[in-house]
């Protein structure tokens, strides 16, 4: 963690146990995550799949072994099981970002093992604070959660993660039989991880699914992303042999709470032993990172959830994470990496957010809270003072807190990281950084330079620098010709490059979201200048950079005076004296303008003015208009969502308002009911172009009224 992996492979390289093998793999797994390159990606598997069954080894011989450690909180060889369970987690995240539909479906069985194995260490710890505090930490009258999903779920403390008892094996492994129940009870004191019958493997577990089978509209929101062969594999999948069953199982109350969460300091005599302190935060780590990772699976792939078995818990992940990350080794500081990249780029992307906390306690864990997030940036900076990685991530949070000046400083004067993949994860941020402070020159010579550095996107990346590009033309087209002309033809020959590009970077066997957009874009635009004989630059509609910037939700990061900036960009297509054919452009154009105008203005506290935008550009266009061939139809769901986001937001403005006002409650919650309302109706659209990531920030709005309903007796 402090940008010296050459070192860490030299130590890591002297040993052969399973804490040696595992170490090579977060080394590898963090190189794969941050590159995405292939052939790194492929290493990361296969060292992981090493340190699996090294792990699954050592458990057994810890078991056996009369002098293994025994610990006062865990069952013996926990520390291998841990291991075991963070190899298979680190080999499912691989397994889902794979190009391949049928790794990424074994990657999504791999999480449902990992989940297992941890469920039953974080049991063991609750059984040790119950036992200390001498109060069932259930409460009085009422019945564990665990014991409820323990009669009716798939979970065998003595089947390994994945061998779970009942599995029919022969030729093909079916999928209804991933989760059968358990012929018996589990006793909850053991970890025993038996070994897969007749070598059989994953690998054999999994053929490439058929052809894609339709499924029924749900009742909730589940986006409408169509994965190839994914839904005809999963159309007819039982997870358990009583569909009842299943669905409880996938209910987030069926959800395992413990009120006892074994939280000490590490400075408490709980935590003597360092074998004891390596299986508290590896496992706050683990189960943390996953119950947030699967809380966050855009809803267009939550039939996917079905092969997990459960669902995410934001809440208590974050809390687990920030548990882990007072501890000062390696799963302190990937907590603490995991919680600061949540805080501000994942938080930063959506707009219906809990109130931030006041707090800088323990407590504060809902919406952005600020003191708490940079008292632990502080502390990793301490920790691991050479590390480029907590220099971005200070960076991320000057641009969460509208302070993108400050970001670009610390991104700029920062010498260049050993590694490569934080050398593309920093110029990545500079790319956005710049475009978000209208630098186009900046903007195009940093998205040009991540093509070398990283192999994510390359679409996107010559898109954006395009973009840039148009930016400077259109500035110039009067001013300066001259000038104008070079930015033209930079410009065109940059648009033109990303659609060669696009399709080449596959997520779950599709075509990523920006790919497909940006050759949508492209023949679009070419198309509008052949029927208007004119070049592709002035084919151009709406400003695509600050459509962009939309899109990355740029608006949140800005100041005052960028968004006053912004503004002035969009004037231009509009203006006659520029763009004469104005008047004459499609109502989607007009769309794009209005959803981004009613965006910028709501940054700007302009709530009413937000809201006539949105009303006159879009919602008072029948929605038939902005359907078609190379039209821009994600902009009607997009401008409900807004709608809903300028409720919530208005619904603590106190101007012109008494604050002992007895009606303020009243005038609340008649703010959040309408937000209820737009956010609705933008879950239930049809299918639309950027679906997925628009899909986000709904689901995500659709967590925080549900939050607050309960909140305020409700629900």
């Amino acid at each position: 963690m402090n940008d010296d992996l050459e070192a860490a492979e030299a130590g890591l390289g002297q040993g052969n146990s399973s804490f040696h093998k595992l170490g090579k793999g977060i080394i590898t797994f963090l190189r794969a995550t941050l590159g995405f390159e292939p052939e790194i990606m492929r290493e990361a598997s296969e060292r992981l799949a090493d340190a699996e069954a090294q792990a699954s080894t050592d458990h057994r011989r810890a078991q056996r072994n009369s002098h293994a450690y025994r610990s006062a909180i865990y069952p013996t060889g926990s520390e291998f099981a841990l291991c075991h369970a963070q190899s298979q987690l680190m080999s499912a995240v691989v397994g889902v970002l794979n190009e391949s539909l049928t790794e990424s479906i074994k990657g999504f069985y791999k999480l449902r093992k990992a989940y297992i194995t941890l469920d039953g260490i974080l049991e063991a710890e609750s059984r040790y604070v119950q036992g200390v505090s001498g109060v069932g930490h259930y409460g009085p009258g009422r019945r564990s959660v665990d014991s409820l999903r323990s009669n009716r779920s798939a979970r065998s403390m003595k089947g390994m993660p994945g061998g779970f008892e009942g599995a029919t094996r022969g030729k093909r492994t079916e999928l209804s039989s991933i989760h059968p129940h358990d012929k018996q009870e589990a006793s909850g004191h053991e970890l025993d991880l038996a070994q897969e019958k007749d070598g059989a493997s994953d690998v054999e577990e999994f053929y490439d699914a058929d052809e894609a089978i339709d499924l029924p509209k749900p009742a909730t929101y589940t986006g409408h992303v169509e994965l190839d062969g994914v839904n005809g594999k999963l159309a007819d999948l039982s997870v358990d042999t009583d569909t009842r069953d299943s669905e409880a199982l996938l209910s987030p109350k069926m959800l395992p709470i413990r009120e006892g969460m074994l939280d000490h300091d590490p400075d408490s005599d709980v935590f003597a032993n360092p074998i004891d302190v390596f299986i508290h935060t590896g496992a706050n780590l683990c189960f943390g990172m996953l119950l947030i990772m699967i809380s966050m699976i855009p809803p267009a792939f939550g039939k996917l959830l079905f092969i997990i078995g459960f669902r995410g818990d934001r809440d208590r992940g974050l809390r687990m994470l920030w548990q882990a990350s007072k501890f000062h080794n390696i799963n302190g500081a990937m907590a603490g990496l995991i919680l600061l990249g949540y805080y501000n780029t994942i938080v930063g992307f959506s707009d219906i957010l809990p109130d931030s906390s006041s707090s800088s306690g323990d407590d504060a864990v809902e919406g952005y809270p600020k003191e708490r997030c940079e008292a632990l940036l502080a502390d990793m900076r301490i920790r691991h003072p050479k590390s480029h990685l907590w220099l971005l991530e200070e960076a991320r949070m000057n641009a969460a807190n509208r302070r993108l000046s400050a970001a670009m400083a610390l991104l700029n004067q920062s010498s260049k990281s050993p590694l490569k993949q934080v050398e593309a994860l920093d110029m990545f941020e500079k790319s956005l950084d710049a475009m978000y402070m209208h630098d186009y020159t900046l903007c195009a010579n940093s998205f040009v330079a991540c093509v070398s550095l990283n192999n994510w996107s390359h679409a996107l990346y010559y898109y954006i620098a395009g973009a840039a590009h148009v930016e400077q033309y259109r500035h110039y087209k009067t001013s300066s010709p001259k000038a104008a002309a070079i930015h033209a033809k930079k410009a065109t020959e940059l648009l033109r490059e990303a659609p060669k590009h696009a399709g080449k970077k596959r997520f779950m066997a599709r075509q990523l979201p920006f790919d497909i957009f940006v050759t949508r874009k492209l023949s679009k635009w070419e198309h509008r200048a052949h029927e208007r004989n004119v070049e592709l630059i002035d084919a151009i509609g709406v400003s695509p950079i600050e459509e962009m910037i939309y899109l990355w939700n740029g608006y949140k990061r800005m100041d005052p005076s960028q968004l006053d900036a912004s503004l002035a960009a969009l004037s231009w297509i509009e203006s006659t004296s520029h763009n004469p054919t104005w008047t004459q452009e499609s109502s989607d154009e007009h769309a794009i303008l209005s959803v981004l105008r009613g965006v910028i203005l709501r940054n700007l506290g302009q709530w009413d003015k937000a809201t006539k935008a949105l009303t006159k550009g879009v919602l008072s266009i029948d929605k038939a208009e902005l359907k078609g061939s190379h039209k821009d139809d994600w902009t009607a769901p997009a401008a409900h969502y807004e709608m809903g986001v300028i409720c919530w937001m208005r619904r603590r403005d106190t101007t012109g308002v008494n604050e002992n006002d007895a009606k303020k409650d009243e005038r609340e919650a008649n703010w959040v009911k309408e937000c209820e309302g737009w956010i609705e109706k933008a879950a239930k659209w049809e299918a639309y172009e950027l679906d997925a990531r628009i899909g986000v920030k709904i689901a995500t709005a659709q967590d925080t009224l549900k939050k607050w309903r309960d909140g305020k007796g409700r629900g």
